[in-house]
């Protein structure tokens, strides 16, 4: 993929160390980002990684860029934005990824729910056929995740669950993090070698 716009999210499931590994990574690359959490979102980030996402967007931003120790190349919004460009097919990003993906924000996509910036820019992708990619973390999984996550895949979006692989075997927390961060990048076209691959 070419240096475009990527519009991440995150929600209200854990991992949000997932998220935070795929900004840093995106921001490396030279992406333009585009990124918000819901408050759940930036609810359960504070409580997994001790980073404050809530308030003026300005403000958290920079509490973001010293969390990832990166200083450009995100854009951060409300979640209830719906006036921001990512909400309208005529200026929508390239891809999405929402990472981490709760059921709750996965069941409103599924049902065409637009209640914020994040359903409705997921809306926005499926409708204009562009990348959407979901990470959904959580177990066990019930028959209506499981047919929530059928539907968005036979829509066009990637469900891309938060399943970390041992043949590499990893050796730390962030090896975990990476394998998954990097099959997210591997679905938006983006060269990384952040875990061995298999063969390798």
């Amino acid at each position: 993929m070419d240096k475009n716009h990527i519009f991440v999210a995150m929600t209200g499931a854990s991992g949000s160390i997932y998220g935070l590994r795929l900004l840093e990574q995106l921001c490396l690359n030279g992406f333009r980002v585009t990124f918000t959490a819901s408050s759940s979102g930036s609810v359960v980030c504070r409580q997994e990684t001790g980073l404050d996402l809530s308030g003026d967007p300005d403000r958290a931003l920079e509490r973001l860029y010293a969390h990832l120790e990166v200083n450009s190349g995100i854009r951060m919004v409300h979640p209830d934005d719906l006036f921001c460009a990512a909400a309208s097919g005529s200026s929508a990003p390239d891809a999405m990824v929402v990472s981490p993906c709760s059921m709750g924000s996965l069941a409103r996509i599924a049902a065409g729910i637009s209640g914020n910036l994040i359903e409705r820019s997921a809306d926005v992708m499926l409708k204009e056929r562009r990348p959407l990619l979901l990470v959904p973390r959580e177990t066990p999984l019930s028959e209506i995740h499981l047919e929530n996550m059928l539907k968005l895949s036979r829509a066009g979006a990637r469900i891309i669950p938060a399943m970390p692989a041992f043949y590499g075997r990893p050796e730390s927390l962030l090896d975990l993090v990476d394998f998954l961060v990097g099959k997210v990048l591997d679905q938006l076209g983006i060269e990384n070698d952040l875990y061995k691959r298999w063969g390798a």
